[in-house]
């Protein structure tokens, strides 16, 4: 594909300029709630630009970001489950996204802290949400997990997540 992709709906509108330093500014673990809106705009830039795959990986960054909940951003830019799932199902043939399926399944799997578990079950959230949005794509053959099903995940980020993260999960999965 050739140009730029139109920007995605669920994310901060596209700000010129935005490079991997947007990021690196935040390498001294000060990964709040800066950090996950700068996660948001990165993410966007990334998509923008036809970078897919990338994109994906930096709202990866931004559910990891160590939030609490009552930040005045998530009232604005709530936890981008929209935006994941829209990325992946709107990825025009012929631009790299890879395999989100396998992708968020190995994410899942091998998962470390800080707050592993509710990265962990916000990448299982993820990897549902490419399954409905996807379901052409295959997972892993070679590596055999148990996948969760959409009541255990959902069961898991209630108690892992952030308040109201859960329904957000639903809302989102159950969108066509």
């Amino acid at each position: 594909m050739s140009g730029p992709l139109p920007t995605c709906p669920h994310l901060p509108a596209l700000r010129a300029g935005l490079d991997w330093r947007a990021l690196h500014r935040f390498r001294d673990d000060q990964r709040g709630a800066e950090f996950y809106f700068a996660c948001l705009e990165y993410a966007q830039a990334l998509w923008h630009r036809g970078l897919a795959a990338r994109a994906l990986l930096c709202l990866d960054r931004a559910l990891g970001a160590d939030l609490r909940g009552d930040e005045p951003v998530l009232r604005e830019w709530p936890l981008p489950y929209a935006a994941m799932a829209w990325c992946i199902g709107q990825c025009p043939e012929g631009v790299f996204i890879g395999n989100p399926r396998v992708h968020f399944q190995h994410y899942a799997d091998r998962m470390n802290e800080p707050r592993k578990e509710q990265r962990r079950w916000r990448a299982w959230a993820c990897w549902a949400l490419a399954r409905t949005v996807r379901p052409e794509l295959p997972g892993d053959p070679r590596r055999r997990v148990v996948e969760p099903t959409v009541d255990e995940i959902d069961r898991r980020l209630r108690e892992h997540g952030l308040s109201g993260e859960a329904d957000l999960w639903r809302q989102v999965l159950s969108t066509p």
